[in-house]
């Protein structure tokens, strides 16, 4: 009985936290929630354009709307869990005196609201297709959803292990993300593992953002098969970053107590 009411509050920290997130995050401007999602409509405008006027064609099945949409979806949501969470603690050590919130509370938050949203941002733009075209096509659902609740969680593992040793090397921080830039252009937002010849797409592969995305096109096209795909691959990636900020986490606990 202890443990459940533990339970109980510390879930109702992580949900006054993600109110305060929420607040925080979208609340500062005038656009406020709606820039979640005009940020990766306009990518996907901007790319829809340049595919067209060079005569680009998506893959067999798809239309290009929907193909860039299923590539920068998952993936946008993989790149705002790792940010957001990474910087998590540094960005809330205030909130680390009061007993009931820990470290890692401020993390669930925080990838909890980017799950949430991404999740909301791709059924948005998906919708909007649907709509616009009169045509709907999705192969499996709950294909899509594990395929992006893997990336929220792989992000969200990189993020808090970044976020760990940031509280030992400040810099770290900085430099990670500035590192994780390219993968924009190798993680299969505008191409797919088919696409590819074998020997660039074994070296493509070992990216696991790219298996999620071929699981995110395979939910959602009744046309594409995600083959080259290994979800043991993606889970020991997930598994492997949450231990290690899980580990990592309890490491800092008393080093931002003494603080």
């Amino acid at each position: 009985m202890a443990l459940l009411d533990g339970l109980i509050a510390q879930l109702e920290v992580v949900h006054a936290l993600i109110l305060r997130e929420t607040r925080t995050r979208f609340g500062k401007s005038q656009l406020g929630y709606l820039w979640a999602f005009l940020e990766p409509l306009l990518w996907i405008l901007t790319f829809h354009i340049m595919f067209t006027v060079t005569g680009r064609q998506p893959p067999y099945g798809m239309d290009m709307w929907s193909f860039i949409a299923t590539g920068m979806g998952p993936y946008q949501l993989f790149r705002e869990a790792m940010n957001r969470t990474s910087n998590a603690i540094d960005g809330n050590k205030a909130l680390l005196y009061y007993p009931q919130i820990r470290p890692l509370d401020l993390v669930i938050a925080r990838a909890s609201l980017e799950g949430v949203t991404g999740l909301s941002v791709l059924l948005v733009l998906l919708g909007a297709n649907a709509l616009v075209t009169q045509h709907v096509e999705v192969q499996d659902p709950l294909a899509v959803l594990g395929a992006m609740t893997m990336s929220m969680l792989l992000g969200s593992g990189m993020g808090l292990t970044v976020g760990c040793i940031a509280q030992y090397n400040s810099s770290v921080a900085r430099f990670v993300p500035a590192l994780f830039r390219p993968m924009l252009w190798i993680s299969g937002v505008f191409f797919t593992a088919h696409s590819l010849p074998s020997q660039i797409r074994s070296l493509m592969l070992w990216n696991p953002v790219l298996h999620i995305l071929e699981f995110t096109r395979a939910g959602y096209f009744t046309s594409y098969e995600a083959t080259h795909a290994s979800a043991s691959y993606v889970g020991i990636w997930v598994l492997a970053t949450l231990a290690t900020g899980l580990f990592m986490e309890r490491t800092i606990r008393r080093r931002l107590e003494v603080t």
